[in-house]
């Protein structure tokens, strides 16, 4: 019996690698494999040697091939999602000449500032780029590396995001899509292009940079026969352009043109980000304007401690991460990577309101709570972007859709259930970036829209919460520390 045809799905995130085999035609999920990644640094600094998120994936797809019972005969197309902003620098072979520098490395803090200022303030940047440089975005980083390794900036041949040197190795094709690129801050929302007056401001030449495909979806090339031959897979199935692992998540819920538009969605992974797809082009200084990977916009906003710093909080009071009650009068703000929502990136942990009567529980509870409240202070000013009043019942109305590995978590949905107010959604299918890119892969293989595609799987889909009475003490006793600590009491 021949197998129905088979996409592969790449997550390529901070912690690990997933490839997820999907049924092209029903989105039925038949096997996920996965592979650790490597993080190193101290203080501000996270690296990753991009070779080991190329092994990571040849030993995900090995593993996918064997727990989903594919034959290899039946993929017909593969597109990776990868954490978005890193900087990989590569030599003229396409060899790393340096471990990436990750998105959630702050070293470049100063330079994001000088960027910043360099042009004529944040609305110069919002108005081209949809964002403002801050330690996260790879400008920042281009320019840390110019001021700090002048050597290595001057030896790259070639620049590239964490998806599109996996999408290199697998293709031979040099290629982005507009949603990745639009998390460089040299690539312009505005024109669709990059930007050669930032190019030039960077001191970086546009040849080194990929082609910039149409979509995620686009087919940019098919796979070589010596990345097949190491995967396992036949070579010449076809290579989607890939996108970011916001952006891929997005695809996978079914938002976008060809889905649905202007409801929010809470990812909680080691980020914490809020975001919406819409096809109004954000202009907040406040967000990360982001291009989404079907051609509409992906207005976001993203804070860098989210699931990993609580769950550092619960293992310091050698808690079970669900063992947390409401914190009481404790605000626990669990900035320890510094913070990007606000932009604080020297940012530690503040911890204040402690009584005689406080527990440990309560103080992992007061760390979601300070997490959450972190990233929910954002959702009002995503929805604005969207064109809609955060006020009006109708749009308050709108469930937030929970994904990322925290929305597995009862403590992060209910902390969130608290103080948002609102309805949730939590799909049933947690691999929604690892989905969403295999709609891409899909649509590369068959040319039909990856939303539509994904929509027609029912990804999205899950049980709706009903909302419960919004916890307005905390929200505005977190709130309140949060405006009077920061930045002096934070950095």
């Amino acid at each position: 019996m021949t197998q129905s045809p088979v996409v592969i799905g790449v997550d390529s995130s901070t912690q690990s690698t997933k490839a997820a085999f999907t049924d092209a035609a029903t989105g039925r999920l038949l096997g996920v494999g996965r592979a650790p990644h490597r993080v190193t640094g101290e203080g501000g600094a996270r690296e990753t040697d991009p070779e080991v998120w190329w092994h990571a994936l040849r030993e995900a797809v090995a593993a996918g091939l064997k727990d989903s019972g594919t034959d290899a005969s039946a993929v017909t197309g593969i597109a990776v999602a990868g954490q978005q902003h890193g900087l990989v620098v590569l030599d003229r072979t396409g060899r790393p000449l340096r471990p990436a520098l990750l998105w959630n490395d702050t070293r470049s803090a100063p330079q994001a500032a000088a960027l910043t200022e360099a042009l004529g303030g944040p609305d110069a940047w919002t108005a081209r780029t949809g964002s403002v440089p801050v330690a996260s975005m790879t400008a920042s980083k281009w320019q840390w590396l110019r001021e700090n390794d002048p050597a290595i900036a001057e030896a790259t041949a070639a620049v590239r995001l964490p998806h599109d040197f996996l999408t290199e190795r697998l293709a031979g094709t040099a290629a982005t899509d507009p949603g990745d690129a639009s998390g460089t801050c040299w690539y312009s929302t505005a024109t669709g292009e990059y930007d050669a007056e930032l190019l030039a401001l960077l001191g970086l030449d546009a040849d080194l940079l990929p082609a910039v495909a149409g979509t995620g979806a686009t087919r940019v090339g098919t796979l070589t026969a010596g990345s097949a031959a190491e995967l396992g897979l036949p070579p010449g199935i076809a290579v989607a352009a890939g996108t970011g692992d916001n952006m891929s998540a997005a695809v996978g819920l079914g938002f976008g043109g060809d889905g649905l538009l202007d409801h929010p969605v809470l990812s909680l992974g080691t980020s914490g980000t809020v975001f919406a797809a819409t096809r109004t082009r954000p202009g907040s200084p406040a967000l990360s304007g982001f291009a989404a990977a079907d051609g509409t916009y992906l207005p976001l906003a993203c804070t860098l401690n989210c699931t990993l710093a609580v769950d550092k909080v619960a293992a310091l009071l050698r808690l079970d991460r669900e063992d947390a009650l409401p914190g009481g009068e404790a605000v626990l703000l669990p900035y320890l990577d510094g913070e990007r929502t606000p932009d604080l990136p020297t940012a530690a942990g503040l911890l204040t309101g402690l009584r005689h009567d406080t527990t440990p529980q309560q103080l992992l509870g007061a760390a979601y709570e300070g997490a959450a409240v972190t990233v929910l202070r954002a959702l009002d000013e995503v929805l604005r972007a969207c064109g809609l009043d955060p006020a009006d019942p109708a749009v308050a109305a709108r469930p937030l859709r929970l994904v990322g590995g925290g929305a597995q978590g009862r403590t992060w949905v209910e902390t969130v259930r608290r103080l948002s107010g609102r309805p949730l959604i939590v799909p049933e299918n947690g691999e929604l970036v690892a989905l969403g890119a295999a709609a891409l892969a899909a649509g590369a293989a068959t040319g039909e829209d990856p939303v539509a595609i994904a929509r027609s799987w029912r990804a999205g889909e899950g049980p709706e919460l009903e909302p419960v009475e919004r916890d307005l003490a905390t929200w505005e006793r977190v709130g309140s520390v949060l405006d009077r600590a920061a930045p002096s009491l934070l950095s």
